[in-house]
């Protein structure tokens, strides 16, 4: 529970409305961010939590005409058009302007709290069934998958079919060119490396698309005896390892645009191509997601002949870190098992198996969007927090 409001005073010449908390704090709220959040009918659809206000008809200079307090728990504005806006005080606090509010904000609606790991990585493991039917379980799932970036789901059914059940539980899957699931197997005339039983390198699915997916599933459904085991990388601790170590060639992969191309005939035919920056960083410089897959990285190469030679050794390097014993976590799927991990952070690859007549190797895999995940995250969090 926020404290009570003390004090309401405007201040700014009108411009701004100064809080003064019961604890002690206080709060600024810009006028025209008051007017424009106004919570009544006329500007808010409820059902929709949308606001209705036009912005046409928000007037950015706006001052307010008076300022009430009703008891200590909300504040009442009138505006020089005689409109009458009200506020919570539990509201308004939750949205302070001051850099500590907007961290908890920030916490509460993004989790962008990050564990890192290389070769030491603890796998973190939790039933697959009690995923599916059970709301704490597929919470922790989540914010495990959201901290951690990797999660191994143990115990589904070895047969096709348990990650559309998985897709069902967050919301719905990622339908790609390679169709709603698709199978990781040997298959003559393989129109995707991943369909052949030679090395894959480490690297993240799809940085073709524009918006690649952000969670990728792998349910083991048959495993051959020999070979065949998984590896995977946290690109954004190497990132971090590479931004100290040769702060230039971080840069060179976070402003480089690479060319991606994917050509073929699967769920439908498809000609694709795409731009992407090997590491993607935000406005602080920090990494957000690693287009990585040496694979589909185009002949074509959009940039002038004297930046090629740099480009090759700042990316030669970066992949030498991420194949570095140190940072590689290698393990074996069982049948039944379902890896989940961020395909924005977490690189993945396979070591070879021996090829024969049948398939001895079977893989299910789909994609979900962060989007998807987020948002089945945080009605998870309100049910099990509430207690529903």
């Amino acid at each position: 529970m926020a404290p009570g409001i003390r004090q309401v005073e405007a201040v700014d010449e009108g411009h701004v409305l100064r809080v003064r908390w019961e604890d002690g704090s206080q709060s600024s709220y810009p006028c025209v961010w008051l007017r424009d959040s106004c919570q009544c009918p006329l500007c808010f659809l409820p059902s929709a939590a949308a606001r209705r206000l036009l912005l046409q008809d928000l007037d950015v200079d706006i001052v307010l005409k008076e300022v009430a307090l009703e008891g200590t728990t909300k504040i009442s504005i009138t505006w020089p058009d005689e409109h009458t806006s009200e506020y919570e005080a539990e509201w308004l606090k939750e949205r302070c302007f001051s850099e500590e509010a907007r961290a908890v904000m920030r916490a509460d609606l993004f989790l962008p709290e990050c564990q890192y790991w290389g070769s030491d990585l603890q796998l973190p493991k939790i039933p697959f069934e009690e995923v599916i039917c059970n709301d704490e379980s597929a919470y922790k799932w989540l914010c495990t998958l959201k901290k951690v970036g990797i999660v191994l789901l143990t115990g589904a059914a070895a047969r096709q079919g348990e990650l559309i059940r998985l897709g069902h539980r967050i919301g719905f899957l990622r339908l790609t060119f390679y169709g709603p699931t698709w199978q990781v197997q040997d298959k003559a005339d393989a129109n995707n490396v991943a369909y052949t039983t030679g090395k894959l390198c480490l690297h993240t699915d799809y940085p073709v698309l524009q918006h690649p997916p952000g969670v990728q599933f792998l349910h083991c459904i048959k495993q051959t005896a020999a070979g065949g085991e998984s590896e995977v990388v946290d690109g954004f601790h190497v990132s971090n390892k590479l931004k100290k170590q040769n702060p230039e060639a971080y840069q060179i992969l976070s402003s480089t645009a690479v060319d991606y191309t994917d050509v073929g005939v699967d769920y439908c035919d498809f000609a694709v191509h795409c731009k992407q920056r090997i590491i993607d960083t935000d406005s602080r410089g920090q990494a957000v997601r690693i287009n990585y897959n040496n694979a589909t990285r185009d002949t074509v190469f959009d940039i002038p002949a004297e930046k090629v030679r740099p480009f090759y050794a700042a990316l030669k390097e970066f992949n030498d870190l991420l194949n570095s014993a140190e940072h590689k976590f290698t393990y074996k799927l069982k049948p039944g098992d379902v890896v989940t991990f961020d395909n924005w952070r977490v690189l993945h690859g396979r070591r070879s198996y021996p090829g024969c007549s049948e398939v001895t190797r079977h893989l299910e895999g789909a994609y979900a969007d962060w989007d998807v995940v987020m948002s089945r995250l945080q009605l998870l969090r309100k049910s099990v927090l509430n207690g529903h």
